[in-house]
């Protein structure tokens, strides 16, 4: 299935690696996205995380102010936390018809045991939802180094299934990956993905700019592989966690190992040191490369 025009871009070779690269917020970054929207290219994708301690109006506000500002909302959906479908709708409903929302993020969440009727994300894609509010594009997870309550096969199957069900209702989809700190599980992930008869766009996790411990704080949290052999790879020396890091050398190893057996890839930026930190790095490397 061919991406919607919501995707332009897709369809043309990127004229470098930072090329149509997407980012993340908070409900909270609502300022920090205004600083640091001149320097951002125009429609840019920016997700709306769905974290637990916000409100749904803040969630709101935020995806109005990434349209506002000429950028692309992609606000999450946590299936664990929605605590029942009217708030799931109520929620959809509000951020298209105030934010003109096109495409959605969907995961299972967090906690353990969910609020509501969803378990996971399968459960919000099959409630029709997404299609009849006019959404185009859905994205799910993807998981180079692993998950942790699957195996490698389950979770193929599991991304097989959504993507097949996400065309089967007539939009596109497209896979963000988990944050990684090395480039060589990524490939090899993105090489499987493709030869399993996956298609759909991808958009690797990158982790922004940040203080060395702040990235190590959130590679622990995520379960993201952080062996000191990766870490020298990214540029973190073990015995010197001091300072800051940035993904020079990560995207450096991404765009030389690229090729055309990986499909459709672009990057997708995790601000852990900030939101102008991070849209800093990228137009300084995208400069000097």
């Amino acid at each position: 299935m061919s991406l919607p025009s919501i995707h332009p871009n897709w369809d043309l070779p990127p004229k470098g690696m930072t090329d149509g690269y997407s980012l993340e917020i908070t409900a909270k970054d609502i300022d920090a996205l205004r600083e640091a929207a001149p320097a951002m290219a125009p429609e840019t994708p920016v997700a709306v995380t769905f974290l637990p301690g916000e409100s749904l109006e803040a969630r709101i506000e935020a995806a109005r102010t990434v349209r506002a500002l000429g950028f692309e909302p992609m606000p999450h959906f946590s299936a664990r936390r929605l605590e029942s479908g009217d708030d799931f709708e109520a929620y959809l409903a509000a951020v298209v018809r105030e934010a003109g929302v096109t495409r959605c993020f969907i995961i299972a969440g967090d906690p353990p045991e969910a609020a509501g009727p969803y378990s996971d994300s399968m459960s919000l894609i099959r409630t029709g939802a997404f299609e009849r509010a006019g959404i185009k594009a859905i994205g799910v997870g993807g998981h180079p180094e692993g998950h942790p309550n699957m195996t490698p096969d389950q979770c193929f199957d599991i991304l097989i299934a959504k993507c097949a069900e996400i065309e089967a209702r007539g939009m596109a989809p497209l896979i963000v990956t988990q944050f990684s700190f090395d480039a060589a599980p990524v490939l090899s992930w993105l090489e499987e993905l493709r030869g399993r008869g996956i298609d759909a766009p991808v958009r690797v996790g990158i982790p922004g700019p940040a203080g060395i411990k702040t990235l190590m704080r959130f590679a622990a949290r995520c379960g993201v592989g952080a062996s000191a052999s990766v870490l020298t790879k990214y540029g973190i020396s073990i015995t010197k966690l001091i300072g800051t890091a940035g993904p020079d050398k990560l995207v450096d190893a991404l765009g030389k190992g690229l090729g055309s057996q990986h499909g459709k890839v672009r990057l997708h930026f995790y601000p852990f040191g900030g939101l102008a930190r991070t849209v800093e790095w990228i137009n300084n490397y995208t400069k000097s490369r």
